[in-house]
């Protein structure tokens, strides 16, 4: 069995700046539906991008889509692409990452603490680290 490939980490700002200066970077967003609606979405209208929503898992039972890696490349991903994976805390998305380097895919990353980070003292998620916590521009869904 081959070993699990290292992925690169970004942060959410530097994540953002990958997404700013490389035309060939998608944010795939692989949370599901609902996160979407009622939680949000990152908002890449000012760098003229939208974020690819592409679930990892499939609501409600939560199984990771066998065809995943199928789906992201006839959503136009290639090989060439820059694919910048974020989830709610960052561990769905390190998971669809790895699957996509090991399909050939070698420019991706995981965006560290995803969209709303780890919970603080209270149990509460995007107070601590993550995309919303950094500033980043989103949107409700």
């Amino acid at each position: 069995m081959a070993a699990s490939p290292d992925i690169a980490e970004l942060l959410p700002r530097d994540a953002w700046s990958l997404l700013e200066r490389e035309p060939k970077a998608l944010l795939v967003d692989v949370r599901t539906e609902p996160e979407w609606g009622y939680v949000g979405l990152p908002d890449l209208a000012t760098l003229g991008k939208q974020t690819l929503r592409l679930s990892w898992q499939v609501y409600p039972k939560m199984e990771v889509d066998p065809g995943f890696a199928d789906r992201l490349a006839a959503a136009g991903a290639t090989p060439d692409h820059h694919l910048l994976f974020l989830c709610r805390s960052g561990v769905c998305s390190l998971a669809a990452a790895k699957l996509m380097t090991e399909r050939g895919f070698p420019h991706c990353y995981n965006v560290t603490h995803g969209f709303e980070g780890p919970p603080d003292g209270a149990r509460h998620r995007g107070a601590v680290a993550g995309w919303k916590h950094d500033g980043l521009p989103w949107v409700q869904g």
